[in-house]
């Protein structure tokens, strides 16, 4: 891991979706996965539905990271959208966005993070596990219907 560089987290707002939609998109998914398909219309509406959020990590020459999150019942936060634009790839952004969606769930009251991985995008497993995230064998419930079963990881919050 590189050298953490310094960014301002910050709730995502209206105005940062066409900056949320260039850093996803910039983070290099494959063009396989409905990741790829996502628009800023879609990020509206995943966005700032009830009860869900997203953050942006900014540094002073813009925004080098974004995350989503959404609540999927009682106990769960979804965290989703996790990128970062690759000039950063190493340097702690990614882990401290997750972290500060995990501080949100706490404070919000949720037991537990789900995300799902992309079975086009494995490579990124051991940063979820170096961060407490664990397999877990339930469904997603947000699968894109073409697309293959995620992965699946949880983390227990204490």
């Amino acid at each position: 891991m590189s050298a953490p560089v310094h960014v301002a987290l910050r709730a995502v707002t209206p105005a940062d979706l066409p900056a949320f939609h260039a850093v996803m998109m910039a983070a290099g998914m494959d063009p396989r996965s409905s990741w790829s398909r996502v628009t800023v219309a879609d990020l509206q509406a995943s966005l700032f539905a009830p009860d869900a959020g997203g953050l942006v990590a900014q540094t002073e020459a813009g925004v080098v990271g974004v995350v989503g999150y959404r609540p999927d019942g009682p106990r769960t936060l979804t965290l989703n959208k996790l990128a970062t634009v690759p000039t950063v790839r190493g340097q702690g952004v990614g882990r401290q966005l997750v972290e500060a969606v995990e501080a949100h769930a706490r404070a919000q009251g949720y037991g537990r993070v789900l995300l799902a991985v992309s079975q086009y995008n494995l490579d990124v497993l051991p940063f979820y596990e170096g961060l407490g995230y664990r397999r877990s064998a339930e469904a997603y419930a947000h699968a894109h219907p073409a697309s293959p079963p995620p992965v699946v990881l949880v983390k227990e919050l204490p």
